[in-house]
């Protein structure tokens, strides 16, 4: 392990207001997404679409790192260069998903454990002697009052997975995403989400502390601090900016260098408003609060873009601009 190299990636990562680009869609969602806009799902088609989006114009003035799948990795842009090769020329690092997806949990009817250990330290090798340099694991912890979800089991299991996936990166001089997503699924208020993401940050780390990942070369990837999806009480940007930064000061240490937000389902608009309010409001933590979206980055473009070549140019100012404004957000300089 070479701490001084994990934690320059990891500050590289946060730094100068830019974010993450999450373009590590599973074949099963990426499938779901071409669908929906009448899209052939073929591996011509998938290159062409991630093609499109690392080629948008001054991404890497906003952009700092992009997720990549195992497929993209190991494919060449339209240009002829690899991915990683591509990304590193424009100073974009690249990254790539690692879990083999959430199953269900074992004994515990609506929860999920991520799988994906087995193995992982020589993919892990042969990830970075493809060029990544940072890599995300996804826990996917689901709120119910009506079954008191999420259990202890889940989280500490899911805890325990983080922590070791983590380790394993940083052994091969990888910077982990540590990426416990609490899901917005659900009527739960704010006050329930606030206390279930405090226990789950909590665990993981203890998690990762317990064995010895050097919190200074990772990024964590949390949910914002939101009510479930179909409470009645909605509540605006300046509450769930106030709820999120208390549940990350009691629990995140300052040791930590970024915490990259994901959206979680919100729309474009509101993942971008809520993270610019907590950079407004967040003036007494040494973590840079930023942003790795997948869908608010990505869907307006895939949208404008539906698989035609004639859209493709569009497609990527469309990407750019959201780029653009979620890294305004994450100086708190949105207008």
């Amino acid at each position: 392990m070479n701490k001084t190299d994990l934690k320059e990636t990891a500050r590289n990562l946060v730094s100068d207001s830019k974010g993450i680009l999450a373009m590590d869609e599973s074949f099963p969602t990426i499938k779901k997404r071409f669908e929906k806009l009448n899209i052939e799902d073929t591996e011509k088609n998938r290159q062409i679409y991630r093609d499109l989006l690392v080629t948008a114009p001054d991404l890497n003035k906003y952009i700092s790192g992009a997720i990549l799948f195992d497929e993209t990795i190991k494919q060449q842009t339209l240009s002829g260069q690899s991915f990683p090769d591509f990304l590193n020329s424009i100073n974009i690092i690249p990254g790539i998903k690692v879990d083999a997806g959430a199953k269900p949990f074992s004994c515990h009817p609506g929860e999920k454990i991520t799988e994906g250990l087995d193995g992982l330290d020589s993919r892990m090798k042969n990830y970075y002697s493809l060029g990544a340099r940072f890599a995300k694991w996804r826990a996917v912890i689901n709120i119910s009052e009506e079954n008191n979800l999420p259990s202890d089991a889940s989280l500490i299991a899911n805890a325990n997975a983080l922590a070791r996936y983590a380790s394993i990166c940083q052994e091969n001089n990888i910077v982990p995403i540590v990426e416990p997503e609490v899901l917005m699924d659900g009527d739960h208020p704010i006050e329930l989400t606030l206390e279930k993401t405090s226990k789950t940050l909590s665990i993981v780390f203890d998690h990762l502390n317990f064995l010895d990942v050097y919190l200074e070369g990772i990024i964590l990837k949390p949910s914002m601090v939101i009510e479930g999806v179909n409470c009645p009480k909605k509540n605006d940007s300046k509450m769930i900016a106030s709820s999120t930064i208390k549940c990350l000061a009691e629990n995140v240490p300052q040791d930590v260098p970024g915490i990259a937000f994901l959206s979680g389902g919100q729309s474009d608009d509101d993942a971008t408003n809520n993270l610019n309010e907590m950079n407004i409001q967040s003036q007494d933590n040494n973590w840079k609060l930023t942003f790795s979206y997948g869908r608010a980055l990505q869907q307006a473009a895939m949208t404008f873009w539906s698989g035609k070549d004639e859209n493709i140019e569009s497609a990527k100012k469309i990407v750019m601009e959201r780029a653009k404004v979620n890294s305004l957000a994450a100086a708190g300089k949105l207008s």
